[in-house]
């Protein structure tokens, strides 16, 4: 494929933009990362709070920002069809600076900060739908094809690991971590701003170049299939709830003294750090096999919810670290599997629609450090993980609903 092949929205002629090349695929997926980044980095900056709010508002905090997400997400992803890839990651971007200046000038009142949180997650919502579809469609053009989902998913994992580790050094070492903080993701939004500018983009029209799009369903036909409701809709809100439960939950358990807000961002990195390590592993399952790495995936949840139970019953810094890593494998294999499914099932122009429905069940997992946290102060933080291992249990076997064993298929 060819510049020739691609709009150049926004700009006078193609000259205004550089030539199709094989990193051009890094422009979107820097703006990705820069959301990503200030999406995460609150993470970080939990402890900052916990002085002046409750523990309850503090992990709301951290969530709320899926109240602005999810339906950013459902919407702009869609409108990226109409009025471009390129326009609505640009808007996200502006969204997210302004996120983190209402943060910056919330001086602790919680209104004010849920406020910013809210902007956080509709830029959120905005940036990472168009932003996957635009990285999908640049890879593709470029270089193999099927890249596209895991640079997708490196790029955004590589934000929501690099936030809270720098803003946790920050809280450590640092004066006013509120607002230098802050202050960064502001000059890392300038910075990458012109940078996606001058990405090239696609054309969206309908119905365009795929030979297998007659194979593909609809938008309904999709989100209504077998392989759908038992494959993506109970798995999908482990991709960020075991990120969460590793990032959020399990540091407040686990006492680690003067070095807790580092440890708080050493912890999401190692988190996180894990879910980029193991997406190369997770595509070359995917090619034997597509229920392998969301099996693997389950499995890790599995195993990580349990160890995250023991980490809560003793207060393990050990047991913390084990407990990230088997948490940070299943966010990175069945990131990387969904997002893959959902470009094998989508046609060209519903890839952004599709993606963002992943993206949007996904982020249901954002409620489970706040689950933890409520239900933990019933019976206890073990008993409520432990719970949330057998549920990953019921994913595991809804996986087997998906794709059936040989010799059942067979009969």
């Amino acid at each position: 494929m060819t510049q020739n092949a691609f709009a150049v929205r926004g700009a006078d002629s193609p000259r205004d933009l550089p030539a199709l090349t094989r990193r051009s695929w890094q422009r979107p997926a820097a703006g990705a990362f820069v959301v990503a980044w200030g999406a995460n980095m609150f993470a970080a900056l939990l402890q900052t709070y916990r002085a002046d709010l409750s523990e309850v508002q503090v992990l709301g905090l951290f969530g709320a920002y899926a109240v602005g997400l999810i339906p950013a997400l459902l919407i702009m992803a869609r409108l990226s069809d109409r009025l471009g890839r390129r326009r609505v990651l640009l808007t996200a971007l502006l969204l997210a600076a302004l996120g983190s200046a209402t943060i910056l000038l919330a001086h602790g009142a919680f209104a004010v900060i849920l406020a910013g949180r809210i902007i956080v997650g509709i830029s959120a919502g905005a940036a990472f739908g168009p932003a996957t579809a635009w990285i999908k469609e640049l890879s593709d053009a470029t270089g193999p094809a099927g890249e596209g989902p895991r640079r997708a998913a490196v790029a955004l994992t590589a934000g929501f690991a690099a936030g809270p580790l720098l803003s946790g050094a920050v809280v450590q070492w640092l004066p006013s971590p509120q607002i230098t903080s802050y202050l960064i993701h502001l000059v890392l939004v300038a910075a990458v701003l012109p940078f996606v500018a001058k990405a090239p983009e696609p054309e969206t029209t309908r119905g365009a170049g795929d030979p297998a799009e007659p194979a593909r369903g609809s938008v309904r036909q999709v989100l209504t299939s077998r392989i759908f409701l038992t494959a993506v809709v109970p798995t999908a809100p482990w991709v960020f709830g075991a990120a969460t439960v590793a990032l959020a939950a399990l540091p407040v358990l686990v006492p680690l003294g003067h070095y807790g807000p580092i440890g708080s961002g050493v912890a999401a990195a190692i988190t996180l750090g894990t879910g980029i390590a193991v997406q190369p592993w997770a595509r070359r399952l995917t090619r034997r096999s597509t229920a392998a790495p969301f099996r693997v995936g389950v499995t890790a949840v599995i195993a990580g919810m349990l160890a995250a139970a023991a980490t809560a019953a003793t207060a393990a810094p050990a047991l913390l670290l084990v407990s990230t890593v088997l948490l940070g494998s299943a966010y990175g294999f069945l990131l990387v599997s969904g997002l893959q499914l959902m470009e094998a099932l989508a046609r060209r122009d519903d890839i952004a629609t599709l993606v963002a429905v992943f993206y949007a069940l996904t982020y249901l997992g954002f409620s489970f450090p706040v689950l933890v946290q409520e239900l933990g102060g019933r019976w206890s933080p073990a008993v409520v993980l432990t719970a949330g291992a057998v549920l990953g249990v019921l994913g595991l076997a809804a996986t087997l609903v998906a794709w059936p064993p040989r010799r059942r298929a067979a009969r």
